[in-house]
């Protein structure tokens, strides 16, 4: 042992680091025992976690290995300052993140992973909402991180002080310790690949899956993944470009003819079945995280008075499910239609921030003004940037709200009340006056802390400041705006799209949980059929396309969703559900599930929350990898956008 005591801080450093990984797994096993429990072989996670475990701290020790080594003595101690302050800032870190599991874990149904990492570019908005919601996590975390962060500083020397070994002894343990500390950071040496995050799937259960990994690791991974992100071929696997495009268009509504130019491949034109004499403004009421089992009419919880009540003069989705768990990922689905995939969604990737397809870019080239209306900042997201890029020529958001000098009823954490935003939005669209618009308005409301103005409602439930009660209110001001729409000359000239971005937590024991991406979305409107429901499944990413078809609009574009109005093809109900980096492709009652790395898998849903394993078809499993590939090369080669040449005409 006297040969290696020089590499004693190092070891010091990994069961220190052990203890806190292995510690706060036992903590979350018995935190949400009621889902680990009920997985399999639940008892996985332990020897899975310490493989993991052990490969974050061997890479975290090479810099301090490869110092011991090779610096002479006298150098050693020069740099015991910089060692411990290293070992020391690592352990807290990797402290200060299974601390702040439990909390995202409740959130997101996951360890904190690429999320964690886009939220820390909004410090403002996040710290509103940590110290609102989480109040007394972070006190305890402080205290936590402050006693541990003392007794390491007191106990350095004891744990973090290189012992003194002659330097050709150094020298000689160097192969043997090295190969020691690149084998436990590779972790094998038979897979060609070094191990990864998907090495720790071994159930159905994405969370117990995730609960066998360390919170650093994610977040590291998911920053190292980041650099492939646009490319889905090393994700879930290889597929010629023609070939996917090809499997893209069986599943669209366009038939051969309508497609326009090979080299924007998915550009077609679509007609509706009867074209006005008049344009209609056309108005989307984004609605932040409300999800179907929240809706009274979907069944949900009696949240929605309001909504339910509309519901019966207009045009209800009642299968309709969202793309992914975030609001730039429903945005991209309501404005853009394009297809969801692995990637940050366009709306905060550089390549799209001009000359890419959006239904405001569209309806602009027919004379339309156009508009998004925001109770909050407008950056946030990289919102503006991509609307101002992509055909929204005015952008009204929270500054606006307080340069007007008007009266609002609440100022949140998050921006301006919902209400606050339907009255501004009806001052707004009253101005137009005979210019037909175009205008995507998002509420805030609904977002923890969930802040909303007093005796608004009744209260669903004690205290005040939860979800179903943020429900209820975002529901009192979808009808305060159409009481307001409704007093106006533009209301009978307008089609009103009412659509959830995605739902709040999406969780669940499925790899996907399928039933969290359920979503409403109603139409109203001049020949809108009222009390009518559409009871087929259907995508998110179809509503565009369809909308277009319901105000009557000719159009030009590359969405490849369906016009599900469209009877030319007989076509089974299919969504599309990106869930962190996990794909589900569902055709009918067949979902075929993607996931880094592995091979597709296939089940049978019974309902929206009970899957059972099958055979992978082929075919699907290839229709699946298909999207997702298109995606990636769309974006990529900038072929989702209008006909530049046309429009110059």
């Amino acid at each position: 042992m006297r040969k290696i005591k020089h590499l004693k801080p190092i070891l010091n450093f990994i069961i220190a680091g052990l203890i806190i990984t292995t510690f706060s797994r036992l903590v979350l096993l018995f935190i949400f025992q009621d889902r680990i429990n009920d997985t399999d072989n639940y008892w996985h996670i332990f020897p899975i976690g310490l493989r993991f475990d052990i490969i974050l701290l061997c890479y975290l020790s090479f810099l301090p290995f490869l110092l011991f080594t090779f610096l002479p003595d006298r150098f050693i101690k020069c740099i015991t300052p910089f060692t411990n302050f290293y070992f020391i800032l690592l352990l807290s870190l990797l402290l200060l993140m299974e601390l702040s599991s439990p909390d995202f874990i409740r959130q997101y149904d996951t360890r904190p992973n690429r999320l964690f990492l886009d939220y820390l570019i909004y410090p403002k908005e996040v710290a509103g909402t940590l110290f609102k919601s989480y109040l007394p996590s972070i006190i305890a975390t402080i205290v936590i991180m402050a006693g541990f962060i003392a007794m390491l500083v007191k106990f350095r020397k004891k744990l973090f002080r290189p012992f003194p070994v002659y330097y050709k002894t150094r020298l000689l343990m160097f192969p043997v310790a090295g190969f020691l500390l690149f084998f436990g950071a590779r972790s094998s040496l038979v897979s060609k690949r070094p191990i990864n995050a998907s090495n720790a799937v071994f159930s159905y259960d994405q969370l117990t899956n995730c609960i066998g990994l360390n919170s650093l690791y994610t977040v590291a991974f998911a920053a190292y993944s980041l650099k492939h992100e646009d490319n889905a071929a090393k994700m879930y696997g290889k597929m010629d470009t023609e070939e996917a495009y090809a499997r893209v268009k069986k599943y669209m509504t366009a038939l051969p003819q309508d497609f326009t130019n090979p080299e924007l491949p998915l550009l077609h034109i679509q007609k509706p079945d009867s074209i006005a004499d008049k344009k209609y403004n056309i108005v989307i009421f984004l609605q932040e995280s409300l999800g179907a089992e929240y809706v009274g009419c979907l069944g949900g919880y009696p949240l929605t008075p309001e909504l339910d009540t509309l519901a019966k003069q207009g045009l209800l989705f009642t299968n309709l499910y969202c793309t992914g768990t975030r609001s730039v990922r429903g945005i991209e689905a309501v404005v853009t239609g394009f297809l969801p995939s692995p990637s940050e969604s366009v709306v905060k990737l550089s390549k799209s921030q001009s000359g890419f397809f959006t239904l405001a870019d569209l309806m602009k080239s027919k004379g339309y003004e156009t508009s998004f209306i925001y109770g909050g900042m407008s950056n946030f997201d990289n919102m503006a940037s991509f609307f101002n890029g992509n055909g929204f020529s005015n952008i009204i958001d929270e500054e606006d709200f307080e340069e007007d000098g008007k009266k609002y009823a609440l100022k949140g954490t998050w921006g301006y009340s919902d209400e606050d935003l339907a009255v501004k939005a009806n001052d707004y669209f009253k101005k137009q006056g005979d210019k037909p618009f175009f205008s995507l308005m998002f509420s805030t409301s609904n977002h923890e802390p969930f802040e909303f103005p007093d005796n608004r409602i009744k209260l669903y439930e004690q205290p005040k400041k939860t979800v179903k009660n943020a429900m209820k209110y975002a529901d009192f001001s979808i009808g305060k705006f159409f009481d307001l729409a409704r007093k106006e000359a533009y209301f009978k000239n307008t089609i009103f799209l009412v659509i959830a971005d995605h739902n709040t937590r999406t969780y669940g024991k499925n790899l996907v949980p399928i039933n969290k991406f359920h979503i409403p979305a109603l139409v109203i409107g001049p020949g809108i059929p009222k009390g009518e429901k559409y009871t087929g499944l259907c995508s998110q990413i179809d509503i565009p396309p369809t909308l277009l078809e319901l105000a009557d609009v000719v159009a030009e574009t590359p969405m490849p969703g369906r016009n599900l109005f469209d009877k030319r093809k007989n076509l089974k109900g299919r969504a599309i559900m990106q869930f962190h980096n996990t794909n589900a492709f569902r055709v009918g009652d067949k979902v075929v599930i993607m996931q880094p790395n592995k091979k597709p898998q296939q089940f049978r849903m019974k309902n929206d929350t009970v899957l059972v394993p099958e055979a992978v078809n082929k075919e699907l499993a290839k229709d699946a990898l298909a999207h997702v590939i298109a995606a990636s090369d769309l974006y990529k080669k900038g072929k989702y956008r209008l006909d530049n040449k046309k429009r110059k005409q």
